[in-house]
């Protein structure tokens, strides 16, 4: 990407309007947004052009196996020991880690909460993660935190990494410029981005939205990865060249700003002179990256019988037990139902997995009311759920012919770990007191006698 420098201490750079991005997942790339600023044949050489610094970022240990090791090399303005000074304890009250045992009166069950209210004060994307549950231990890098991110206002001259984990941001409302070190990415309602731990970043709107509001995954464990397809075979679902990488580019600024960091739970902050995003040439495959949920291929029931959810993984975060995930990241995307004789919204069940679900746009066709784009709901560990019981009456009297679910997008983080409470969520005015209510009119239908009642 071709920038437009200016220099002096309030010079920054010019981007292009439209980002341009590579397409492919887990690929090595290569991008450089100056001529001849990346190096030809070898990653460290004495000299780099353009007066660079040579610096390696690693994903992995050193001795991974090729098939999971992670490294880029960057070639940069300064190195990045002047991107941070003596550091400050900083304060982000909202945003918990695990294990985080708040103290709060709500007892265990399902829980739902419509979306997180709006801000009466200005919110960069940094200051407005709250975060909903958590679960595992951030120390020992495994679980996850699933928050909510409500916010109105740019990051300008504040940068932030996280040290804890990768974030998976799923925008729900405003589209935004997520600017990292490795180029720029553009997302909107229906995409996400994937924002690999320790990557440097800036987070800015696009639009004239009153309010910017979306989910975020951290992941402490295991990177997200394409799931295996099994019997699918080589096609379907989220297809490799679907995953976009952005392509270089920098910001040439000389002005105060400021390096945010999330470290064990922690937030610290350092004063500096300039942009910490000055990656002017990088190659490598630990990056950042963006895919259109769109995209996605869904595969299903064409018989009878309702497919477990696993068919519609989009993303997955290993454990060392095979099939086991850490993470896995879900969507309920728009598809055909036409399987005969079967209930076809999602049975009901209790798992010994945790579920945290939001809606992004549309209905979920288990929930015919309550469930709110914006919205969020937990379903823990072996505790019942399924539809209501407006949704089980429809799906139990409708006619089968083939129905297609239009207009509509809901997703899950769905974690091996219990998820717990943080006292934000549980003490939200928008937590729905009598969502347990939406069961109340399954009824006993047994009567003894054969037939289907």
């Amino acid at each position: 990407m071709d920038l437009t420098r200016t220099r002096g201490s309030d010079s920054q750079a010019t981007v292009a309007e439209t980002p341009q991005y590579m397409p492919g997942f887990g690929n090595d790339f290569e991008s450089e947004s100056l001529p001849g600023a990346l190096p030809q044949g070898q990653n460290s050489p004495q000299k780099c052009n353009y007066g660079l610094y040579a610096e390696q970022l690693s994903g992995s240990p050193f001795t991974a196996p090729r098939g999971t090791n992670e490294r880029s090399w960057l070639y940069r303005i300064r190195p990045s020991v002047r991107h941070t000074r003596r550091f400050s304890n900083a304060s982000y009250p909202l945003w918990k880690s695990a294990p985080c045992l708040d103290e709060h009166s709500l007892p265990l069950g399902q829980l739902r909460w419509d979306p997180v209210p709006a801000p009466t004060e200005r919110l960069t994307f940094l200051e407005g993660i709250r975060t909903i549950t958590t679960a595992g231990d951030v120390m020992t890098q495994t679980g996850m935190a699933a928050h909510a991110y409500v916010f109105n206002e740019d990051m300008v001259d504040d940068y932030f990494f996280n040290a804890d984990g990768e974030l998976l941001i799923v925008p729900q409302v405003g589209a935004l410029r997520v600017f990292t070190e490795m180029g720029i990415m553009d997302i909107e309602p229906l995409e996400i981005c994937v924002l690999p731990r320790g990557m440097m970043v800036k987070v800015q709107r696009i639009g004239d939205e009153k309010i910017w509001r979306g989910y975020i995954c951290e992941n402490y464990g295991a990177k997200f990865t394409l799931p295996d397809r099994g019997p699918i075979g080589a096609n379907c679902l989220a297809n490799p060249r679907d995953f976009k990488t952005p392509v270089a580019a920098f910001e040439d600024k000389e002005t105060p700003c400021r390096v945010h960091v999330k470290w064990c739970g922690k937030f610290y902050v350092t004063e500096i002179g300039h942009s910490p995003l000055d990656v002017v040439a990088w190659h490598g495959n630990y990056i950042p990256y963006k895919y259109d949920l769109r995209t996605f291929a869904p595969v299903g029931a064409i018989l009878f019988d309702h497919p477990d959810p696993s068919i519609f993984t989009v993303l997955t975060a290993p454990t060392e037990s095979a099939g086991t995930a850490n993470v896995d990241f879900v969507i309920f995307p728009p598809r055909w139902l036409i399987a005969e004789h079967t209930f076809r919204p999602p049975w009901y069940h209790r798992n010994i997995m945790s579920e945290f679900m939001g809606l992004i746009h549309g209905q979920y066709d288990a929930k015919e009311q309550g469930f709110v784009p914006g919205g969020m709901s937990l379903h823990n560990m072996m505790l019942p759920h399924g539809p209501d019981a407006s949704g089980f009456e429809k799906a139990s009297d409708s006619e089968l012919k083939p129905v297609k679910l239009e207009q509509t997008m809901a997703f899950m983080f769905e974690t091996r770990f219990p998820q717990q409470v943080t006292k934000y969520a549980a003490e939200l005015e928008t937590r729905q007191d009598n969502y347990l209510e939406c069961w109340d009119g399954l009824e006993r239908r047994f009567d003894g006698t054969p037939g289907i009642k």
